[in-house]
């Protein structure tokens, strides 16, 4: 299962790779019910088996991306050097950006060294959106 935006410029280019499987109805109620959920501010962790495809380190990547605690957020750095990666932030901007399950794996919450919102794959207004949502304080990173 994928979670895109419209308008997301990965979706055409990712169909082609991901390989299509059998649908599960009750899988997709339980994922659907869990966003709508988290959209009204009464989920703030997903309990889902996730399954990501990907190398190696995408999925450690992705792994500590979804560590991120709701109404938090960290730089692409402090997210590298998390995953031992350190000074790998722009890899990690890459991986974000090729993440398959937005908001389930928190990318919104991850942010440019200067404290500004940068990068995300449904726009910076949905990124902003996201972050006021679960009543981030990411401006105050600025101060």
């Amino acid at each position: 299962m994928r979670l895109d935006f419209e308008n997301d410029s990965r979706v055409h280019s990712a169909n082609t790779q991901i390989p299509v499987t059998r649908h599960d109805d009750a899988a997709v109620r339980h994922v659907a019910e869990q966003i709508h959920q988290y959209f009204a501010r009464e989920r703030r962790h997903f309990d889902l088996t996730l399954a990501p495809l990907g190398t190696p380190f995408l999925k450690a990547a992705w792994q500590e991306l979804a560590k991120v605690p709701y109404g938090t957020v960290v730089t692409y750095g402090e997210l590298a050097e998390r995953a031992g990666h350190r000074g790998s932030a722009r890899a990690f901007g890459r991986v974000n950006a090729i993440n398959p399950i937005s908001i389930i794996v928190p990318c919104h919450r991850v942010i440019g060294a200067n404290g500004k919102l940068t990068g995300f794959s449904g726009g910076l207004a949905k990124k902003e959106a996201l972050l006021r949502l679960e009543g981030s304080l990411y401006q105050e990173r600025l101060l």
